[in-house]
């Protein structure tokens, strides 16, 4: 069966897929340790790379965004989980986010061999009763109010992701705006322990999160999922209270290992 190769090193990466043969699957699964979608994501992979021999028809990795944001950037990765599969030094398909289906889809698709069936048999557990529901959905037609409802659970799930959050026009390494720029560079100084999204990479999450928290701008800072504000509010908020992210730098946690 196969298993996930953990990637630590752009050195690494580069002799992996410098070894892989021209017709391998390569699938690269992006996370990042304060995503919790990350966590649950990678229990699902493991468990579907078993499902296939070990051998040169797939390869499974696994990548820190944030420790290795050089290779992040050139997969345009913003967000997590984000799973990229590649042959031959050519990007075939991404699925941004944590659907299992839409993740054993993409699979399965490009794993087809020539007689059009697929090197996956399984179908047992989750999987398996998840395929049902996803041609239901084609068929049937969309409730707006239960997409609304679907939606915002999943931005309930989003905002507390990382205990303080930031939703901002592009990446740290890449702000869109300046207020995103500068709101960066603020939490930067402070040490401050953040999770970011891209709202430009998923224009649901951009128009949804702000009926969710009745805030119409961005960027929003999050803490402990709640809504804290734009820029110009956390300025006010550290005016006011100077240790406002007191907990949640890295100077903290290395204090609290320290005891």
């Amino acid at each position: 069966m196969s298993t996930i190769k953990e990637i630590a090193s752009e050195d690494e990466w580069r002799a992996h897929i410098g070894a892989l043969p021209q017709t391998t699957l390569l699938i690269i699964s992006f996370h990042a340790p304060w995503a919790a979608p990350c966590a649950q994501m990678a229990t699902f992979l493991k468990t579907l790379a078993a499902e296939y021999p070990a051998g040169d028809e797939t390869s499974w990795v696994s990548i820190n965004a944030e420790e290795l944001s050089d290779i992040s950037e050139t997969y345009d990765v913003t967000a997590v989980p984000y799973l990229v599969l590649q042959r031959n030094d050519q990007v075939l398909e991404v699925v941004s986010g944590s659907s299992a289906v839409k993740v054993r889809t993409a699979i399965e698709t490009h794993t087809k061999n020539t007689n059009g069936t697929t090197a996956n048999a399984s179908t047992n557990g989750i999987n398996g009763t998840q395929k049902p529901a996803a041609a239901a959905e084609i068929e049937t037609e969309p409730d707006p109010a239960k997409e609304k409802e679907a939606l915002f659970k999943r931005l309930g799930e989003l905002v507390k992701a990382a205990r303080v959050m930031l939703f901002m026009k592009g990446t740290p390494s890449a702000p869109q705006c300046g207020f995103s720029r500068q709101l960066v560079a603020l939490l930067r100084e402070r040490s401050v322990r953040y999770g970011f999204f891209n709202i430009l990479a998923d224009d649901e999450v951009r128009q949804g999160l702000k009926e969710f928290a009745e805030w119409p701008t961005f960027p929003q800072l999050w803490v402990e999922g709640e809504l804290v504000g734009g820029l110009d509010i956390v300025k006010e908020e550290l005016e006011n209270n100077p240790e406002f992210f007191k907990g949640f730098t890295a100077t903290d946690d290395a204090a609290v290992t320290a005891a």
